[in-house]
């Protein structure tokens, strides 16, 4: 029996370990949506929109560890798709992206919705290929994986509407035609050369104050971190894509770093002698130490290392076997006076941050502290919850307010900072971890921009999760918060409501009009109940907060400009100018208070 080109896709990508494609239907990809009705592997996830599914394939990989795939029709589906790519190149996931193109006879013929595909990925990902005729798979498709997984890239395949449904025949042993091999892909364990290691442990043995920064690159390297973090006795901050590598309830974790970042991160990085970056490209240097500190290096890509922060010693290799020979090299300062007096003080900082942090929560505001949403949640986060913030003021307290532990996962939109990816993230991750609860954590603003619509998407597959908990919560505040303080404190201009005002609508209605539980909270009293019920519910749950567009997102150092930005922009004619500023008077003050506040 003759197998389409169709069938033998979709049978290669189960061969590969993919049970999950996330995309939208059309006529450029009939043959393989048909194909998928007849096998039902992979299992095909319908979004309300291209985007979103490839979004939320990232959010599968992100949160998953594995390959994430999405599908898309010729013309406007493949247009779609690139923002989610964009997000998966930017942080580094491995995503592949199939899409259709028109017909092969009716290609160079300005068809309807034909565009050079070629043109629009090639930025985007490693590697784009139109498959042309069967032979070229399973070739292309291995060819497009191997180089998704081997650089954490998006990769593209593009297949006419007719190859799909044409006889699939494999490539011969013949001129001109390429074969491929089983799937799979092991990834080799690379470390740096000895004279290498040993030049690093110089540095970091004339440390007495050290300081490592890690990234999403040291996430499989936790024990060793920590155990360098002993050894050394230094502090550890994380980037935010690194948030999740180390708990918080560690007395050395500082904590986020960069303008969404905390204090003694800040102070860690101000005061150490010397700095050690493990799998972290996190771009802002003015949050790293003054130039002229001894400094290393750890990271895998050696396009990347090097970049942020003149380091004299770079080792290009796996973070956790290269700390494991690093720690086989470096002297403890267990004991040493000047180092165990280093670490006090980082530790000191973390105690006395974590105390503010709770104090700022509890500011008086009209209705609900945005602090006290996130710190509520932190106080009650399953151990094994995986948490998707979206960019804007979410992403200001996700990496402030909530502390990491046990076997939690989180994640953003890091280096696109794009606004809409928590909530398909959040349903990537559902797939990704059927039996974990997930939380998105929404600005009101990304959710009129696509999170209402991928509620419909919550509601059709819940049934399908083990652990139906899937909490979205929305910051109600009718303001782009973000965008309206940046105007204060970056351009020096009041806020401008005909462009930061949002349409009021109830987010908990719209949740129960479409067949999910809404709560509505709009009394500070109600917001740590809400997230008990929210957390305890038996499915889907849309957490409606109504909170506080005056509370200042304050950076862990204010410096000169901003203040200048920000108090030229309220003697402005700021419509919010008083409230604004009581507030973040009392939220400031926090931090000066002793004790209880």
């Amino acid at each position: 029996m003759t197998q389409s080109v169709s069938g033998h896709l979709l049978h290669r990508l189960t061969e590969w370990g993919v049970d999950r494609v996330f995309g939208y239907p059309g006529d450029g990809v009939n043959g393989l949506i048909a194909e998928l009705g007849r096998v039902q592997r992979p299992r095909f996830v319908q979004s309300r929109h291209e985007e979103m599914s490839a979004f939320s394939a990232v959010g599968y990989a992100k949160f998953g560890g594995g390959l994430g795939v999405c599908l898309a029709t010729s013309g406007p589906g493949g247009v779609h798709l690139l923002n989610g790519l964009y997000d998966a190149k930017l942080d580094h996931v491995p995503v592949l992206a199939i899409v259709g193109q028109t017909a092969r006879s009716a290609m160079g013929g300005s068809y309807q919705q034909e565009i050079d595909l070629h043109s629009l990925f090639q930025d985007v990902a490693s590697y784009v290929q139109t498959a042309m005729v069967p032979e070229q798979f399973p070739n292309v498709l291995d060819r497009a994986i191997r180089t998704a997984l081997a650089d954490r890239c998006p990769a593209v395949v593009i297949i006419p509407a007719d190859l799909q449904e044409a006889d699939y025949s494999p490539p011969a042993h013949a001129f001109k035609q390429v074969p491929s091999s089983r799937p799979g892909l092991a990834a080799p364990v690379v470390t740096a050369p000895d004279e290498e290691i040993a030049r690093a442990a110089e540095v970091v043995d004339a440390g007495e104050r050290v300081a490592v920064l890690v990234g999403q690159g040291a996430r499989g390297a936790a024990a060793e971190v920590v155990e360098l973090a002993e050894t050394t006795r230094a502090g550890v901050a994380k980037a935010l894509l690194g948030k999740d590598v180390l708990p918080d309830d560690l007395p050395f974790v500082t904590g986020s770093i960069g303008l969404l970042g905390t204090r003694p991160s800040w102070e860690l990085m101000r005061d150490c002698d010397t700095l050690l970056i493990i799998g972290s490209n996190m771009p802002y240097s003015q949050y790293l130490p003054e130039f002229g500190k001894r400094a290393v290096q750890i990271d895998i890509d050696a396009r990347m290392i090097g970049m942020r922060y003149p380091t004299e010693v770079n080792l290009v290799g796996d973070a956790a076997a290269t700390l494991r020979r690093l720690l086989e090299r470096v002297r403890s300062k267990r004991g040493h006076r000047p180092s165990e007096r280093w670490r006090d003080t980082v530790e000191k900082g973390v105690r006395r941050w974590w105390e503010v942090m709770e104090r700022q929560a509890r500011v008086p505001a009209d209705p609900v502290n945005p602090m006290l949403i996130f710190h509520e949640l932190s106080e009650r986060l399953p151990e094994d919850a995986i948490v998707a913030a979206d960019s804007g003021s979410a992403a200001n307290w996700y990496a402030r307010q909530v502390r990491v532990r046990g076997r939690v996962r989180g994640s953003l939109s890091g280096t696109l900072a794009t606004m809409g990816c928590a909530v398909p993230y959040a349903i990537g991750a559902k797939f990704a971890h059927p039996d974990r609860p997930a939380i998105a954590l929404a600005g009101d603003g990304a959710m009129q921009m696509n999170g209402l619509a991928e509620l419909l998407t919550i509601r059709r597959y819940a049934a399908e999760w083990d652990d139906p908990r899937l909490v979205v919560c929305v910051l109600h505040n009718n303001d782009l918060n973000q965008v309206t303080w940046e105007l204060r404190a970056m351009g020096g201009s009041p806020k401008t409501p005909f462009s930061q005002d949002l349409p009021d609508v109830s987010y908990a209605a719209f949740a129960e009009s479409v067949g999910l539980t809404g709560i509505t909270v709009d009394d500070p009293a109600d917001m740590g109940p809400a997230w008990d019920r929210a957390l305890s519910a038996s499915g889907p749950v849309v957490l409606d907060v109504h909170c506080d567009p005056d509370i200042p997102p304050i950076p862990p150092y204010v410096e000169l400009d901003q203040l200048t930005d920000t108090a030229k922009a309220l003697a402005s004619g700021d419509p919010d100018r008083f409230g604004v500023m009581v507030k973040g008077m009392r939220t400031k003050l926090q931090e000066f208070l002793p004790g209880g506040g």
